[in-house]
């Protein structure tokens, strides 16, 4: 197996791996040029973006500035708003799917490096995914952290750090993130 393919597997991988560096300074290169397009510029934005993620659906919308660590692992439904100075760290995938808002400094998380010190100095680590669902709303400064999956019509507070599953149509908040009560009852 690759690296990247033992990555994507959730396998101990080594992200030092010679393809996976290439493949980083590409994302580097495109991250470059697209927090340096013009705001008011929509069609280059929306053209250079589909050029960074792996997916994008209709009315994408991804202000600057973006960090992700490749890009191409994050696919996004329609109507999906990223507001300003989020980071993707998708060396696992991340998968969001329609009508999804994140507020401004949010962070999705998918890289866990080792519990072994051995391992953690090598630079090994592993990826899980992260899964948001259809019609969610991440409030400011939260953290989407690896493995998470946060289920349909949810809503995330401000500077919750989410580190366990959370359930379709609840709101959860805090550190660590929790439901605090359901949504439309």
């Amino acid at each position: 197996m690759t690296e990247k393919e033992k990555s994507h597997a959730g396998m101990l991988y080594q992200p030092g791996d010679p393809e996976l560096v290439a493949d980083r300074d590409v994302t580097v290169q495109k991250l470059y040029e697209y927090n340096r397009i013009h705001p008011l510029d929509r069609e280059a934005k929306k053209e250079a973006i589909k050029g960074i993620l792996g997916k994008t659906g209709k009315n994408c919308v991804v202000e600057q500035p973006l960090f992700c660590t490749y890009g191409y692992n994050t696919t996004v439904g329609d109507n999906f708003f990223l507001n300003v100075n989020c980071r993707l760290m998708d060396s696992g995938k991340i998968t969001i799917g329609n009508n999804v808002f994140i507020a401004p400094d949010v962070c999705i998380i998918t890289e866990v490096h080792s519990m072994i010190v051995e391992e953690r100095i090598q630079g090994l680590e592993y990826t899980y995914p992260v899964t948001i669902g259809d019609n969610v709303w991440i409030s400011t400064g939260a953290h989407i952290l690896p493995g998470v999956t946060i289920g349909d019509n949810s809503v995330i507070g401000a500077g919750s750090v989410v580190t366990k599953d959370i359930p379709a149509n609840c709101l959860a908040v805090g550190n660590p993130c929790r439901v605090i009560r359901k949504l439309n009852e």
